[in-house]
């Protein structure tokens, strides 16, 4: 399974986040990645140099097996969170979606 990070101009640090991040989402999705060929995250922020609630925003998009992606976002006030909250909702969904394909 591979996993693409991508980030926006305003996102500093890029290479740091990208190393820790690329761990935790392996480890996060890897009783999945006999069924994903790849997991693209991209991490932007909204308000760019001004700050605000929740202007931190993560979408991951897994690409599972012969079947479409499927794709999850999250806003935070950090990166981390952001990343996190999206991470744990793309584990959620995976497990729905490969539950639901293990009962058909």
């Amino acid at each position: 399974m591979e996993v693409i990070f991508n980030t926006d101009k305003n996102i500093e640090g890029k290479e740091r986040i990208e190393s820790y991040f690329k761990n935790q989402l392996s480890e996060d999705l890897d009783r999945f990645s006999d069924r994903l060929t790849r997991i693209e995250v991209h991490v932007s922020d909204e308000n760019g140099a001004k700050s605000g609630e929740s202007d931190k925003k993560c979408v991951i998009e897994a690409r599972p097996v012969g079947l479409k992606p499927l794709a999850v976002t999250a806003f935070e006030d950090t990166i981390e969170k952001a990343i996190g909250s999206a991470s744990q909702k793309m584990k959620n969904s995976l497990t729905k979606l490969i539950g639901k394909l293990q009962n058909h």
